[in-house]
């Protein structure tokens, strides 16, 4: 008997929460920072690379144990793209000349939100799939 993956909306309100949150803080971050706007460009690519990367990865993984067509070029190419973002912000961050705390604060917020969109994204995936399963209401004739 297969199982039906089941959106609960406590979790699903924590996902976006801690997706949007995470991007937030961490944008708020880089807007007070002071550091030149090279620097606020770099650590802002990473967090989209991250973001794009944790949700391609996590949507083909879940289309692999779904049985979904997926090419292994694909896969790996988006486990090496995560695997890239967490490194050169593990790499920006030990050559910044920022405090211990607020490099902490970066890698926080950055883990926070690769988080979120994992989490955003699954929950997605689920209400699609079930949505998909359920079959769509006959409309009347008359329109109503």
């Amino acid at each position: 008997m297969e199982r039906k993956a089941v959106v609960s909306p406590a979790f699903n309100l924590v996902s976006w929460i801690a997706l949007i949150a995470g991007i937030v803080v961490y944008l708020l971050g880089l807007w007070n920072a002071q550091m030149q706007l090279n620097e606020k460009g770099y650590y802002f690519a990473v967090l989209v690379l991250g973001l794009f990367s944790a949700m391609s990865y996590q949507k083909t993984v879940r289309d692999r144990l779904e049985d979904i067509p997926t090419t292994s070029l694909y896969y790996m190419a988006c486990l090496a793209t995560f695997i890239i973002s967490v490194v050169l912000l593990a790499v920006g961050l030990w050559n910044a000349t920022l405090l211990m705390s607020e490099k902490g604060f970066y890698a926080l917020a950055f883990f926070l939100s690769l988080f979120g969109v994992v989490a955003v994204q699954k929950n997605v995936r689920d209400s699609w799939d079930r949505n998909a399963e359920t079959p769509a209401e006959p409309i009347s004739e008359s329109g109503e």
